[in-house]
């Protein structure tokens, strides 16, 4: 007879154990007007767009995801597409 299972924490240490995460993302989508499939993935996707966005070093993104590889960070990039636009006079700068 194997020993019985730990009951399951809804923290380890400090983190929201995932079951929790994803549960509360699938009934915010629910109750939304969202058209599109909203996940886990889209929040992570959203995060490293807009720090992307901002400006931040992809070094930067790569380390706060837990990239191994900078060729996986470099996949956000995709939606960066701005040409010239991306970039900033210090004139234009507060």
């Amino acid at each position: 007879m194997s020993a019985p299972k730990p009951p399951l924490r809804l923290l380890r240490g400090r983190h929201v154990h995932e079951s929790i995460v994803q549960r509360a993302t699938a009934c915010t989508a629910d109750r939304s007007i969202l058209t599109k499939r909203a996940t886990r993935h889209t929040f992570r996707h959203s995060f490293a767009t807009h720090l992307l966005e901002e400006g931040y070093d992809i070094r930067t993104v790569q380390e706060l995801l837990g990239h191994n590889d900078v060729k996986t960070t470099m996949i956000y990039t995709h939606v960066l597409n701005r040409g010239g636009k991306s970039v900033r006079s210090p004139v234009d700068s507060p």
